[in-house]
């Protein structure tokens, strides 16, 4: 069975307009789901918790799209050799 595992993680945006964080050290990790429901989920959840506050932004990240499952070794997986 193939996973597709999605982190969920934001913070406080330098400008609205742009995905630029305020503080890099201060992003929340809300943490890996292993599917896009549960991780839109628990988005959906952040995003209402922190509304009032416009310059934060919560995001989605595909983290099974930086492997391609059909070859060997990821690019990534060739840095370290």
């Amino acid at each position: 069975m193939t996973q597709r595992l999605h982190l969920v993680f934001g913070g406080e945006l330098v400008d609205p307009t742009h995905t630029v964080f305020k503080d890099v050290d201060d992003i929340h990790i809300v943490g890996m789901f292993p599917d896009y429901e549960t991780a839109y989920n628990a988005w959906k959840a952040e995003a209402h918790r922190t509304v009032d506050n416009a310059h934060m932004r919560y995001f989605i990240a595909h983290i099974h799209r930086l492997r391609d499952e059909e070859v060997e070794a990821g690019p990534t997986e060739e840095l370290g050799a």
